[in-house]
């Protein structure tokens, strides 16, 4: 079926709307029915086509055009726009070309605006870049020209619309039932937890599941820049999200000002969707001030590194001594939890480690698992996340009642 059909149906369909009013979805759908029919009456198409026809035409009057499709379509992890008629996709990590496009550069603009205007975003030639969310808390991240010399440029990463689950983890291999055991201690026990990783490692996806381990009575506050944390089962959940300055350069509310308001809040725990600026600081803060348990993500590729980052994302905000940042950061981060990509593409949790705290200025740490490869089959690593140690400081969970020491050991903990 050749782009002329579509038009001249598209054509009629859009003499016949009226644009100017509220019409309801069922009215577009009878208009592009009767349209096809009319146009069916010279030509011949088969009932694919008409389907096809009339799902592309819907999409693109009452949805988000192309992108609906992909949307939809479960397998897709990211939708990657690099100009209206080049687009990739991402599935089981693998990146595909796609074979659809939009009609017209100003068509995707027209999408663009549509999905930032949906979270209260700006973006124009005077503001070219922004960072959105789509309903589902899908992340969106938009770059137009003339900083995008490819024309309008637009990444959407998916998350699973059920959401991801310590059940799902484990059915994905991405941890042991011991694994999964152990992190329940943690978080219950109120561990400062860092989830570090490198770009699609999948540390939202990872937080969202451990998450279910909160315990169902604390009042949480979670703090993002663009809000996409799924956070489920917690009654007394409050949500917060960054706003980016208007177009005055004015009214910006960051990630510091949501962690300081979150402060009087009276939270149990605190959880910072990313880590990336001087809001280190006051998370840094937050958790060696009473709010234990908080979680957060960061960018980095090993336990060590993450350290190093925070480091330096403290130094952007604050003029401290080297020695005075270590000694807030091994206070304060109790464990990090390091997720990666192998390279089957499959997301993994590679190592967890327990920060114990300074020695000679350097950082002491105590690696619990690491992930260990036993073999390939039909292409996946296989393998499993191997205990090299026990938990060093084992206060929070003696605090908590979690484990009980007796005059011989230590029970009730599987030997953390």
């Amino acid at each position: 079926m050749d782009g002329e059909c579509r038009q001249i149906i598209r054509s009629r369909v859009m003499q016949d709307i009226d644009m100017t009013g509220d019409i309801k979805d069922e009215k577009v759908s009878e208009m592009i029915d009767r349209c096809i029919l009319e146009y069916e009456a010279a030509g011949s198409l088969s009932v694919r086509e008409k389907l096809e026809i009339k799902q592309e035409l819907f999409n693109s009057l009452r949805r988000l055009d192309v992108l609906s499709e992909l949307l939809d379509d479960e397998s897709v992890t990211e939708i990657m726009i690099n100009g209206y008629d080049n687009i990739f996709i991402e599935r089981a990590g693998r990146l595909f070309r796609y074979d659809k496009a939009f009609e017209s550069e100003d068509r995707l603009k027209s999408v663009i605006q549509h999905i930032v205007a949906g979270c209260n975003r700006l973006v124009n030639e005077a503001s070219p870049i922004v960072d959105a969310r789509l309903a589902d808390g899908s992340r969106v991240n938009v770059v137009l020209p003339p900083v995008s010399l490819s024309g309008s440029v637009m990444t959407i990463r998916k998350f699973p619309k059920e959401g991801m689950t310590v059940e799902r983890l484990l059915t994905l291999g991405s941890i042991t039932p011991e694994v999964a055991e152990f992190l329940s201690r943690l978080v219950k026990a109120g561990y400062n937890i860092i989830i570090s990783g490198g770009t699609g490692a999948g540390k939202t996806t990872f937080l969202n599941a451990v998450s279910e381990f909160i315990p169902k009575d604390e009042r949480i506050v979670t703090i993002e820049d663009s809000a996409e944390l799924q956070i489920k089962g917690i009654a007394n959940l409050v949500r917060l999200e960054a706003r980016a300055a208007n177009v005055e350069g004015d009214n910006a509310v960051a990630i510091r000002d949501l962690i300081k308001a979150s402060l009087r809040m009276r939270p149990n725990r605190i959880i910072v969707g990313e880590v990336r600026d001087a809001a280190a600081i006051d998370m840094l803060s937050a958790m060696n001030t009473g709010h234990d348990g908080s979680i957060s993500t960061g960018h980095a590729n090993s336990s060590r590194d993450m350290l190093t980052r925070l480091e330096t994302m403290v130094l952007m905000g604050a003029d401290m001594p080297i020695p005075a940042i270590r000694q807030q950061i091994a206070s304060a981060v109790d464990i990090i939890i390091q997720l990666g990509r192998l390279r089957d593409k499959s997301r993994r949790c590679i190592e967890i480690s327990e920060v114990i705290g300074l020695q000679g200025g350097e950082y002491v740490m105590n690696k619990l698992y690491e992930f260990y490869e036993t073999g390939v089959n039909n292409g996946r690593i296989e393998g499993t996340l191997r205990k090299i140690n026990d938990l060093h400081s084992i206060s929070k969970l003696l605090s908590a009642g979690l484990i009980k020491v007796t005059r011989d050991s230590v029970e009730g903990s599987d030997g953390h």
